[in-house]
């Protein structure tokens, strides 16, 4: 069956507040999972010695997972196959009008013997606004979830077993019309592909970050991309974070708008803990209402956990450097903190901002909140507890 997605020109809000381009294009309404076909590798790599000291996409396992996509043929059959390199038409899209876009998951060996992903789900209704952003094809979101779990089963073995790596799971769509017009894609590939990691910061687990904030530079704007995750919002951000590194700190702390507001740390969420001007205790981060960040997994489910402890104020709005500044001399500040799929939480411990460096206290106050957070999501993550949020890929793993 073809489903025909009417045209429609201008950006659609969506209910977080970020924002969905809607283009026609016609597809058949998804792959399916069933339908899965193997080529297995008869060659199988050796697996790292340690993949606590895997370095972030630096190994791949066995296999990937391949569908294609056309306008005229809508959906093709989904296949696990050697991981290869591609083939593709110097004029494809994707290399000239970035037509692209990625996920970042994670699979954990979990203690009671499980391989799990943490609340995959979310990844794919991500993914699929992110197409529709995109104008590429749209999934059945179950489906792909299904496909990708059962990549992961068949190089189980490569999934580490240890509470210090995992396996990083890469859904990727691109655009493969071989076209220089600037227009959507006619043509598709999603694939994905998976990468034993240790601790993604060379600082280790928990250890505090530095940040560099220029205002003279912004990661995104009102209206634009920001919200999906689409390698445009990445590549552009490289020289920044390069001169951050000269500079000796590890990552950017992006700022946008006249009153310079704190919206992401590198490709991190950021939260901030302080003490509010009515002397609660508060959880602060970016909001989603302006599509200016991206609604991360993490982010959502620090959200969701603070509010269930009930111990402090939980709120999303605006954070400023004006904000930031006046309550670090006021002595209000307790922690500053990233979020993400590859490091979890990671503490920042100074501020380098218009010539001036501010010490943020995050250490010196436990980090109480950043610990909590990081020992709930990791017990969650490698099954030390029972949760919702634990999706079981394999059960009972191979010896």
């Amino acid at each position: 069956m073809l489903q025909l997605v009417r045209c429609a020109r201008i950006l659609r809000p969506k209910k977080n507040g970020t924002l969905a381009s809607i283009q026609p294009h016609r597809t058949h309404l998804s792959f399916k999972a069933s339908d899965l076909t193997y080529r297995l590798t008869s060659h199988p790599k050796p697996k790292p010695a340690n993949p606590e000291e895997c370095a972030f996409g630096s190994h791949y396992t066995d296999h990937m997972l391949s569908v294609k996509w056309d306008e005229e043929n809508g959906w093709g059959i989904p296949c696990i196959k050697p991981l290869e390199n591609l083939s593709l038409h110097p004029a494809t899209s994707v290399f000239h009008y970035a037509i692209e876009l990625f996920e970042g998951m994670k699979a954990f060996h979990t203690e009671d013997n499980r391989i799990a992903m943490f609340r995959p789900m979310e990844n794919m209704k991500r993914m699929y606004m992110s197409a529709e952003r995109s104008c590429l094809p749209t999934f059945d979101q179950k489906e792909l979830l299904d496909c990708i779990s059962e990549l992961v089963r068949v190089d189980q073995d490569w999934v580490p077993r240890s509470n210090k790596a995992s396996l990083y799971i890469r859904p990727t769509m691109i655009g493969t019309e071989p076209s220089l017009g600037v227009q959507r894609s006619l043509s598709a590939l999603l694939y994905c592909i998976l990468s034993p990691v240790g601790p993604y910061f060379k600082t280790g687990t928990l250890n505090p970050v530095s940040l560099l904030a220029d205002p003279k530079y912004i990661r995104a704007a009102e209206g634009g991309a920001g919200a999906y995750k689409l390698g445009s919002n990445y590549g552009p951000t490289i020289s920044i974070q390069h001169e951050a590194e000269k500079q000796g700190f590890q990552q950017v702390l992006w700022l946008y708008g006249d009153n310079q507001q704190l919206t992401e740390v590198g490709t991190m969420n950021v939260f901030v803990f302080w003490i509010n001007d009515h002397g609660d205790k508060e959880l602060v981060t970016a909001s989603l209402d302006r599509g200016l960040i991206l609604p991360g997994v993490i982010r959502s489910s620090l959200l969701e956990l603070a509010k269930q402890w009930g111990e402090f104020k939980v709120t999303e709005g605006v954070i400023t450097m004006e904000d930031i500044i006046l309550k670090l001399q006021e002595n209000r500040i307790l922690e500053i903190f990233g979020t993400g799929t590859a490091c979890v939480v990671c503490p920042v411990e100074r501020i380098r901002y218009m010539g001036k460096d501010y010490h943020i206290p995050t250490m010196e106050n436990g980090p109480y909140v950043a610990k909590k957070y990081y020992k709930q999501l990791t017990d969650i993550q490698y099954g030390k507890v029972q949760h919702e949020w634990s999706h079981t890929v394999v059960d009972n793993v191979k010896k």
